[in-house]
Parts: C-alpha cells; sequence; structure tokens
C-alpha cells in the first residue's frame, strides 16, 4: 500500500515521538517500584507527582483529585460502580444518556441487575441532552448524573456547564466521560461543575493502557482495585511509569499546542464537510453542524452498507471507521445513529472520518474523490438505490 492517510483519530492516535521519548527511560533506566523505600525507587513516586500536577492544571483541579487507571473504560466503570456502592444509601437512581459510550451504558446496565434505576435520556437530532428533560429525570433518590462531553460518534458537545450547573443545584454528583474531549476542546472541571471526569492516554497522542478518573476532594467514592496502597489506597497495583510518563508528556503537548492544532483541524474538517455534502447526493452529517469536536465528521450515505465502503476506502489506503471502535466487530446499527432520529437502513451506511494535525487539504482531496468513486460504485449494485431512482423519473 503506496498510500495511508489515517482519520480514525477517535479510535486511537499515533504516539507522539516526544512522549515516546519521554517513555523510555522509564523501562530501562528508571524500572523501580514507586512504592519501594530507597531512592532508586522514591525518584519514580516524585516523577509520578510531576505528572499528576500537569494533568491537574490542564483541568484546574488539584493535584490530590487525579487517579490514574488503565484507561477510559475503567475510570467510567470506576465512577458508575464504585458511586452507586458509596451513595446506595442515599439513592439508587441514576441519569445518563442514550448516546454513552458503552463503557457507561454496561456499567448502568450492571447497576440494573443490582437494584439500581437507570434513566436513559433521549437527545436531540443533533445529539444534544434537553436540558428541560434532563431536569424532569431527576428525584429526590437520584445520586448520579452521567455524560459524555463529546460524543466519541458524531463529535457533538453536550452543554456540559449546564448540565453541571443543574446536578449541582439539586445536590448530585456529576461525571462526564471525556475520553474523546480531553485533549480537543479546554476543560475547567469548577466552572463546569464536574465531580468526576474520565480521560485516555491514547486519545491525544499518548500511550495505550493509561487513562486517569478525576475526583473532586470530598466526593465519597469507593476504592475500585484492591490489594495495594498506591493511588491514595483507591486503585491498587504497581504504578504503570512509563505509561504514567507518557501522558502526561501527551497532556503537556496537548494542552501547548490546542489553540493552533484545533484551528487547523477545523478548517480541514469543515473542507471534508463541505466538499462531501455537496458532490456526494442523499448525504448527510451526523451530529451538530458547529458544536462538534474540531477533528469529527460523520455522514450517512444513503443505499449503502458501512462496512462495503470501509473495505473500499482500505484498498485506496485510507482507515476510517462506521462507529465506536469498541463496537466494530457488531452488526447491529450505531446505537447513538438510532438515538438521533435516523432509521436503521440508513445508520447502517455511517462513515466517521477523525482528523489530526497532520491531515491536509490535499489528503482531503484524495478522499472525497475516492468517496465519491466509491460510492457510486456501490450504489449502482443496489436495487433500493436503482427502484429510488425509477421512483424520482
Amino acid at each position: 500500500m503506496s498510500k495511508l492517510i489515517y482519520l480514525d483519530n477517535a479510535a486511537t492516535t499515533k504516539t507522539a515521538p516526544e512522549v515516546v521519548e519521554a517513555m523510555l527511560p522509564y523501562f530501562t533506566e528508571y524500572y523501580g517500584n514507586p512504592s519501594s523505600v530507597y531512592s532508586f525507587a522514591a525518584q519514580n513516586k516524585e516523577v509520578i507527582t510531576q505528572q499528576r500536577e500537569i494533568i491537574a492544571n490542564a483541568l484546574g483541579a488539584k493535584t490530590e483529585e487525579i487517579y490514574f487507571t488503565a484507561g477510559g473504560s475503567e475510570s467510567d466503570n470506576w465512577a458508575l460502580k464504585a458511586t452507586a456502592e458509596a451513595y446506595g444509601n442515599k439513592g439508587k437512581h441514576i441519569i445518563t444518556t442514550k448516546i454513552e459510550h458503552h463503557a457507561i451504558l454496561h456499567s448502568a446496565e450492571y447497576l440494573e441487575k443490582r437494584g439500581y434505576e437507570v434513566t436513559y435520556l433521549d437527545v436531540d437530532e443533533y445529539g444534544v441532552v434537553k436540558l428541560d428533560d434532563l431536569k424532569a429525570a431527576i428525584r429526590p433518590d437520584t445520586i448520579l448524573i452521567s455524560v459524555m462531553f463529546a460524543n466519541n460518534e458524531i463529535g457533538t458537545i453536550q452543554p456540559i456547564k449546564e448540565i453541571g450547573e443543574i446536578a449541582h443545584e439539586h445536590g448530585i454528583l456529576f461525571h462526564t466521560d471525556a475520553v474523546q474531549a480531553f485533549g480537543q476542546v479546554p476543560i475547567n472541571v469548577d466552572e463546569c461543575h464536574i465531580d468526576m471526569l474520565s480521560a485516555s492516554g491514547h486519545k491525544l497522542n499518548g500511550p495505550k493502557g493509561i487513562g486517569f478518573l478525576y475526583i473532586r476532594k470530598g466526593v465519597k467514592i469507593r476504592s475500585f482495585v484492591h490489594g495495594g496502597a498506591q493511588e491514595r489506597k483507591r486503585r491498587a497495583g504497581t504504578e504503570n511509569v512509563p505509561g504514567i510518563v507518557g501522558i502526561g508528556t501527551a497532556i503537556e503537548r496537548a494542552v501547548r499546542t490546542m489553540q493552533e492544532r484545533t484551528k487547523k483541524e477545523t478548517e480541514v474538517r469543515d473542507y471534508l464537510i463541505k466538499r462531501v455534502l455537496e458532490e456526494i447526493p442523499y448525504t448527510r452529517l451526523n451530529g451538530h453542524p458547529t458544536k462538534r469536536l474540531p477533528n469529527n465528521a460523520n455522514f450517512s450515505f444513503q443505499f449503502i452498507e458501512g462496512e462495503s465502503l470501509l473495505i473500499r476506502l482500505d484498498m485506496k489506503g485510507i482507515c476510517g471507521s462506521s462507529g465506536s471502535a469498541c463496537t466494530s466487530g457488531s452488526l447491529d446499527p450505531s446505537h447513538v445513529l438510532l438515538a438521533i432520529g435516523l432509521p436503521h437502513e440508513i445508520a447502517h451506511g455511517s462513515l466517521r472520518l477523525t482528523l489530526n494535525e497532520e491531515i491536509t487539504k490535499e489528503d482531503i482531496d484524495y478522499v472525497v474523490d475516492s468517496l465519491k468513486e466509491i460510492v457510486a460504485y456501490i450504489r449502482q449494485m443496489s436495487p433500493l438505490y436503482e427502484d429510488f431512482l425509477k421512483k424520482q423519473k
């Protein structure tokens, strides 16, 4: 394959060279266990504290409010399950949305089987939570509201500050899955009244297998992993020092480059959206037209099956997806696209393209030209498209 255009950065990103360089010494030179008492190991404990400070500063949080995990899914599981356990005597009602990542949805289902009640909020046609619906769903026994900062499939950014204010006014804990948003948009946990926040390293040019959960001081969340005193006795297990250095370096880089990087991504994204919508008929953009992540474009093509589209794009060296990487083996249409009101047959023909700062307009020209050719070819073989054209005459 002579050409590779990677447009699946919502699934994972390339680890930045400066991140790899920062991590390498902690595999072979500074490999001590941070829990050991001798100075060779203790220096790693200090390095972990430094990375915690970097992350806390990026969020407007306190250093002791950052807890390292193995990634976003673990952080989401911890936020829901441990909160339910800690506050179960106050109430057993949780509010979330129908478009959350499956780490949230499956955790919620797990809790439902254990006696908790979960309200799954509808969203509008753009994937935005309706604040009036949220207010109406609140009950005296509601203990947690969990709404993702930005959707991983359609890129829609939620009114997080307003949601946090509603939760705060009612004395309810507020968690947000910020795995896709962190590093792409500015986030301040105090301004948004966020009590817990999940993030992952490999979504922002850091390594895989490392993430964190922000837990506001005073939130009485239970320990998630037992067996040691690490992470202030809340998450046992020897710390992943190279991974922690990697995520800290990646976050420092993301904050430093955010303004310039996202400006370029937005410009190229809008160019992509304009060309696709203008040049490929019977196509729609999914998600909010403006309140979306800088690098996200999600389309539905009528009379197209998404898997065929992805295979033919791959043959041209273009990497995209039809939705969340965590459900890529599923034959069911995206739960997010169904939640915004798309019928099954259109939801099946979806394509998510997520950019990085290296993607140029010239790359997009190649992608769109390839898309036009592939979509026309697949539609040509579709009896549904043929019937549709006959009815149009």
